[in-house]
Protein backbone atom coordinates (compact mmCIF):
# COMPACT_ATOMS: atom_id res chain seq x y z
CA UNK A 1 0.00 0.00 0.00
CA UNK A 2 1.26 3.21 -0.57
CA UNK A 3 2.52 5.94 2.22
CA UNK A 4 0.64 8.63 2.94
CA UNK A 5 1.54 12.03 1.13
CA UNK A 6 0.99 14.56 3.80
CA UNK A 7 0.97 18.55 2.73
CA UNK A 8 3.21 20.48 3.90
CA UNK A 9 3.62 22.02 6.93
CA UNK A 10 1.09 24.61 8.17
CA UNK A 11 3.70 26.79 9.72
CA UNK A 12 5.02 27.09 5.53
CA UNK A 13 4.22 30.52 4.07
CA UNK A 14 2.99 31.74 0.62
CA UNK A 15 2.09 35.47 0.04
CA UNK A 16 2.55 36.34 3.42
CA UNK A 17 0.16 33.94 4.75
CA UNK A 18 0.43 30.93 7.37
CA UNK A 19 -0.71 27.64 6.24
CA UNK A 20 -1.62 28.60 2.61
CA UNK A 21 0.80 25.98 0.92
CA UNK A 22 -0.55 23.31 3.15
CA UNK A 23 -3.74 24.27 1.98
CA UNK A 24 -3.32 24.47 -1.60
CA UNK A 25 -1.26 20.72 -1.32
CA UNK A 26 -4.44 19.36 0.64
CA UNK A 27 -6.75 20.35 -2.46
CA UNK A 28 -4.09 19.69 -5.01
CA UNK A 29 -4.31 15.91 -2.68
CA UNK A 30 -8.20 15.87 -2.74
CA UNK A 31 -8.61 16.98 -6.72
CA UNK A 32 -6.00 14.15 -7.43
CA UNK A 33 -7.82 11.69 -4.94
CA UNK A 34 -4.48 11.19 -2.70
CA UNK A 35 -5.78 13.27 0.47
CA UNK A 36 -5.70 10.74 3.38
CA UNK A 37 -9.39 9.72 4.08
CA UNK A 38 -8.85 11.25 7.95
CA UNK A 39 -8.31 14.88 6.37
CA UNK A 40 -11.34 14.61 4.33
CA UNK A 41 -13.72 16.09 6.94
CA UNK A 42 -11.89 19.38 7.74
CA UNK A 43 -11.03 20.17 4.04
CA UNK A 44 -11.83 23.55 4.08
CA UNK A 45 -12.81 23.56 7.77
CA UNK A 46 -10.71 24.67 10.73
CA UNK A 47 -7.48 26.05 10.06
CA UNK A 48 -8.16 25.96 5.79
CA UNK A 49 -11.85 27.59 7.14
CA UNK A 50 -9.42 30.25 9.71
CA UNK A 51 -7.28 30.92 6.46
CA UNK A 52 -10.43 31.72 3.91
CA UNK A 53 -12.13 33.66 6.83
CA UNK A 54 -9.28 35.59 6.83
CA UNK A 55 -9.17 36.00 2.95
CA UNK A 56 -12.61 36.60 2.35
CA UNK A 57 -13.08 33.24 0.00
CA UNK A 58 -15.27 30.37 0.32
CA UNK A 59 -13.36 26.95 0.58
CA UNK A 60 -15.02 26.03 -3.33
CA UNK A 61 -14.03 29.15 -4.71
CA UNK A 62 -10.42 28.76 -3.41
CA UNK A 63 -10.50 24.90 -4.92
CA UNK A 64 -11.55 26.39 -8.60
CA UNK A 65 -8.83 28.57 -8.41
CA UNK A 66 -6.42 25.66 -7.08
CA UNK A 67 -7.69 23.34 -9.79
CA UNK A 68 -7.21 26.15 -12.77
CA UNK A 69 -3.60 26.33 -12.09
CA UNK A 70 -0.89 24.29 -12.45
CA UNK A 71 1.85 25.23 -10.28
CA UNK A 72 1.95 27.25 -6.72
CA UNK A 73 3.09 30.29 -8.61
CA UNK A 74 0.20 30.74 -10.46
CA UNK A 75 -1.67 30.61 -7.03
CA UNK A 76 0.17 33.23 -5.62
CA UNK A 77 -0.37 35.69 -8.26
CA UNK A 78 -3.83 34.77 -7.77
CA UNK A 79 -3.59 35.46 -4.31
CA UNK A 80 -1.89 38.54 -4.33
CA UNK A 81 -4.40 39.73 -7.06
CA UNK A 82 -7.37 39.12 -5.99
CA UNK A 83 -6.67 38.91 -1.52
CA UNK A 84 -6.19 42.73 -0.13
CA UNK A 85 -5.23 42.16 3.16
CA UNK A 86 -2.95 44.31 5.60
CA UNK A 87 0.29 42.31 7.04
CA UNK A 88 -1.33 43.25 10.15
CA UNK A 89 -3.83 40.86 8.90
CA UNK A 90 -1.78 37.96 8.12
CA UNK A 91 0.21 38.46 11.34
CA UNK A 92 -3.59 38.38 13.43
CA UNK A 93 -4.02 34.99 11.44
CA UNK A 94 -0.22 34.01 12.24
CA UNK A 95 -0.62 34.09 15.93
CA UNK A 96 -4.09 32.71 15.99
CA UNK A 97 -2.74 29.41 14.51
CA UNK A 98 0.20 29.39 16.51
CA UNK A 99 -1.60 30.12 19.53
CA UNK A 100 -4.75 27.61 19.35
CA UNK A 101 -5.85 26.21 21.18
CA UNK A 102 -4.96 28.91 24.54
CA UNK A 103 -4.98 28.55 27.61
CA UNK A 104 -8.38 29.77 28.43
CA UNK A 105 -9.91 26.88 26.21
CA UNK A 106 -10.06 23.83 28.34
CA UNK A 107 -12.07 22.15 25.87
CA UNK A 108 -9.71 22.46 23.11
CA UNK A 109 -7.14 22.01 25.55
CA UNK A 110 -8.68 18.49 26.10
CA UNK A 111 -9.11 17.75 22.44
CA UNK A 112 -5.27 18.29 21.90
CA UNK A 113 -4.25 15.57 24.79
CA UNK A 114 -6.77 13.29 23.34
CA UNK A 115 -5.02 13.65 20.06
CA UNK A 116 -1.66 13.58 21.12
CA UNK A 117 -2.80 10.10 22.79
CA UNK A 118 -4.86 8.49 19.89
CA UNK A 119 -1.48 9.41 17.94
CA UNK A 120 0.94 7.98 20.59
CA UNK A 121 2.25 11.12 21.13
CA UNK A 122 1.15 11.85 24.70
CA UNK A 123 4.65 11.60 26.31
CA UNK A 124 5.33 14.77 24.48
CA UNK A 125 5.46 18.09 26.39
CA UNK A 126 6.70 20.13 23.45
CA UNK A 127 3.72 19.39 21.70
CA UNK A 128 1.46 22.39 22.93
CA UNK A 129 -0.48 23.80 19.52
CA UNK A 130 -2.44 21.58 17.13
CA UNK A 131 0.12 23.11 14.89
CA UNK A 132 2.76 21.44 16.88
CA UNK A 133 0.62 18.67 16.84
CA UNK A 134 0.26 18.50 13.03
CA UNK A 135 3.95 18.69 12.04
CA UNK A 136 4.95 15.92 15.02
CA UNK A 137 1.93 13.27 13.97
CA UNK A 138 3.14 13.94 10.18
CA UNK A 139 6.86 12.92 11.04
CA UNK A 140 8.30 16.35 10.67
CA UNK A 141 8.97 16.76 14.58
CA UNK A 142 11.01 14.15 16.47
CA UNK A 143 10.74 14.58 19.85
Amino acid sequence: MDQPIFPRSPRETMCGWMHLPRYIDKIRLHLAGRLPADYHNNLGKGFDGWWLEAAGLRHEEFTAVVRSSITDGEVADWVLKNVQRTEADKATHRQRMLNYPSADNPQMIERLALRKKESGLDHRDDIQTFVDYIDADEGRRQG
